[in-house]
């Protein structure tokens, strides 16, 4: 008995200095932003105890409903993409000639920041000599439209480097689930006659489906709370057209100077993703079945 004692005493003392830090860097953050969300502050004097006066103002706030809905839109098109993603993670998996370059090349914008990327993406969308607007024209397509300053086509004009951004990174997450799955699941099916679409719809997609509720619930989170490349690229213009709830968040709080709205726009942020996460798996809660015939 003592022995276990003193065993569980070790793994707590491991375990501490992990649970601080997430304490310190998660917890702690969340609990100051829903207490500065009660609170008038400009973030350097002192605090006012407003109730829940900023989540009111908050609810009647049109710009971040508007706000809301663009961040929803990028949620459902980042959804979508995901079908593209395991289609070309389905087609390495089958090791098609030229798998292992592709391979290589899609890890690529793994390796680039943010940043990057938007600058790389603003130069292709420039007006005058981005490689669009140069191929647009080349094909007898006169005065083609400014891409990012458009409020029409912005969102769409957004998406496509963030589809690109993190191609890499849900493609090797459903590589490795496919790679995965028994290769004698595979070869018993095509011995009873099943076709290559068959296997990929009855065995392999039921096989790696928790890895797709998983990547369904990063893409709809993290494109609720996406910030930097739409901050770099337009910063929320032209005239709110592109605004996402982060962006509405950081202008509030560090142009604005009302770090108390800004809270509350991030604790209610946060509220938004647990809801968003929790309905998801509970949509998505099937149980397990293989059937091909």
């Amino acid at each position: 008995m003592d022995k276990v004692m003193s065993n569980k005493k070790i793994i707590a003392l491991y375990v501490m200095p992990a649970l601080l830090l997430i304490l310190a860097i998660v917890y702690i953050p969340i609990v100051l932003t829903g207490y500065y969300g009660l609170n008038k502050w400009n973030g350097i004097g002192a605090l006012t105890f407003i109730g829940l006066d900023n989540y009111q103002a908050l609810i009647k706030d049109q710009t971040f409903w508007n706000s809301a809905w663009h961040s929803l839109q990028l949620a459902v098109f980042s959804t979508l993409s995901l079908v593209i993603y395991l289609a070309i993670a389905m087609v390495l998996a089958a090791r098609i000639k030229g798998a292992n370059l592709f391979r290589k090349i899609y890890l690529i914008p793994m390796l680039l920041s943010s940043v990057a990327i938007a600058q790389l993406w603003l130069r292709i969308y420039h007006p005058t000599n981005g490689i669009v607007n140069s191929l647009l024209e080349s094909i007898g397509i006169a005065n083609p439209p400014a891409w990012l300053a458009e409020p029409s086509l912005v969102l769409f004009a957004l998406f496509i480097p963030i589809l690109w951004q993190y191609a890499g990174f849900y493609i090797l997450i459903y590589y490795a689930a496919l790679k995965n799955i028994p290769t004698s699941l595979e070869e018993a099916a095509k011995i009873d006659g099943a076709s290559a679409l068959q296997i990929a719809w009855k065995i392999k997609l039921p096989l790696a489906m928790e890895v797709i509720k998983v990547t369904i619930v990063l893409a709809v989170v993290g494109s609720l709370k996406y910030f930097d490349l739409i901050f770099v690229m337009t910063d929320g213009g032209p005239n709110g057209s592109s605004e996402v709830m982060a962006s509405y968040m950081y202008h509030q709080a560090f142009r604005a100077y009302d770090f108390g709205y800004g809270s509350a726009i991030g604790f209610f942020l946060l509220v938004i993703c647990l809801v968003i996460t929790w309905v998801i798996r509970k949509l998505t809660a099937t149980k397990d079945s293989i059937q091909y015939s």
